[in-house]
């Protein structure tokens, strides 16, 4: 029995479920595992095995952190002061709030918590002063993926680690870099071919009517601060630091522990770790290597980044990039480099990466739902005009992955020669 074959249907199937029942794949991911790994002759302790413990201790003590200051406001209060500084200069809010996203999750919190921060604000901006959501939502995701490669943030953590299994290491700022320049390059195109510069509005943002951050609020601000100077400085573990970071700020009662841990996502973790325990079984039945050879059928050393890309894009238009994608297909890069030993290691996993999150635009995937959720609300469209926005979003998506694609054709993952 062919238990590689099995493992990579296993994959499919779990994804499918996961998808079409809209249960955590995570889960599904495990009691596969268990199944087909008890069907294979292996032992508990391997199965185990697979559920990376160093990758969900920096899980949850970024997240932990970071639902400490959504807790209390923090930096929803941050976010709303940072956009209203563009005052009548409304043509810069889509540059506000992409650079605001890029910074926020760069900084800890990561590419899902911002995102859940920052659409509903920017929705609710493309409700009142009449912007288009259609340059807005994208903007803002493209914001929260760019960040969120950084090497303290959730889904830069996920993708380095992933990377060193395979051997891969050194590369951290690189693949933080190929990150801000992919997601810039579409979101400007973007901002240009929907008339961003054009935006006018009668409506002005006022700073003034904000409040000022409280002494909880400005506590966490320097709890945020001490984390990263402490990380960049130290190269300590970043989950390891957030923990202590947010336990002080517990001590000084800046937010209700209850409320903080329940707002953490316990689904996202269980998500990544859970596909993690199936992947490592795939990887151990020799399933990667079979899939790894299929899609090299396909490459060569020009063509092997942009159609693993796409293939990570076309993937992520219905799953999670860094729960289903990333872990599916970077480990294939260490063995489609046996067979394209001048491809760059960095190349492709940029390649998986970036155009994978690009497709998080689609309102089939996370980022997407979230703001034709977020505008329906706030705008009170019709049926109608949000089916449209749904077909409108969707096309941006699949533009978005085939830009990012040509990013990869071009070579511009490699210009650090790695």
């Amino acid at each position: 029995m062919n238990y590689g074959l099995w493992s990579l249907v296993a994959l499919v199937v779990a994804i499918a479920i996961g998808f079409t029942k809209k249960l955590n794949t995570g889960l599904i991911a495990i009691a596969f595992a268990v199944i087909l790994g008890k069907m294979a002759g292996m032992k508990e302790s391997e199965i185990i095995a697979g559920w990376s413990t160093s990758l969900t201790m920096m899980l949850m003590g970024v997240t932990f952190l970071f639902s400490i200051s959504q807790t209390n406001g923090t930096l929803e209060l941050f976010a709303r002061k940072v956009i209203a500084l563009s005052g009548k200069k409304t043509w810069m809010i889509p540059i506000a709030i992409y650079l605001l996203s890029t910074f926020l999750a760069a900084i800890g919190p990561g590419t899902i918590p911002v995102m859940a921060l920052m659409i509903p604000l920017a929705m609710a901006l493309a409700a009142e002063l009449d912007i288009s959501p259609l340059m807005l939502a994208p903007i803002t995701v493209l914001g929260a993926a760019a960040g969120g490669i950084s090497p303290i943030a959730p889904t830069g953590i996920i993708g380095l680690e992933l990377a060193a299994k395979q051997g891969f290491t050194g590369f951290a700022m690189q693949y933080f870099v190929n990150s801000l320049m992919g997601e810039t390059i579409f979101a400007l195109l973007l901002y240009l071919a929907l008339g961003g510069y054009k935006i006018k509005s009668k409506k002005e943002l006022s700073l003034g009517e904000l409040p000022a951050f409280n002494k909880q609020q400005t506590i966490t601000l320097f709890g945020i601060a001490a984390l990263v100077a402490i990380v960049l400085l130290t190269k300590s573990n970043v989950g390891l630091i957030a923990f202590c970071v947010g336990v002080v700020l517990l001590v000084l009662k800046v937010a209700d522990e209850r409320k903080s841990i329940a707002t953490m996502p316990w689904g996202t973790i269980i998500l990544v770790c859970g596909v993690g325990v199936l992947m490592n079984l795939a990887i151990k039945l020799k399933g990667i290597e079979m899939l790894a050879q299929f899609l090299a059928q396909f490459m060569n050393e020009k063509t092997a980044s942009p159609i693993i890309g796409l293939t990570a894009g076309i993937m992520s238009w219905f799953s999670s990039t860094s729960g289903v994608v990333m872990p599916t297909l970077i480990p294939t890069v260490s063995e489609l480099m046996k067979t394209l030993p001048n491809v760059s290691a960095l190349d492709l996993i940029s390649a998986i990466t970036m155009t994978a999150h690009t497709a998080g635009i689609s309102p089939a995937s996370t980022g997407g739902a979230l703001a034709l959720a977020a505008y329906a609300a706030n705008a009170s469209i019709s049926p109608e005009k949000q089916n449209k926005l749904f077909a409108e979003m969707f096309i941006v998506a699949v533009c978005g992955v085939l830009c990012l694609a040509g990013v990869a054709w071009l070579g511009l993952y490699r210009i650090w020669g790695i």
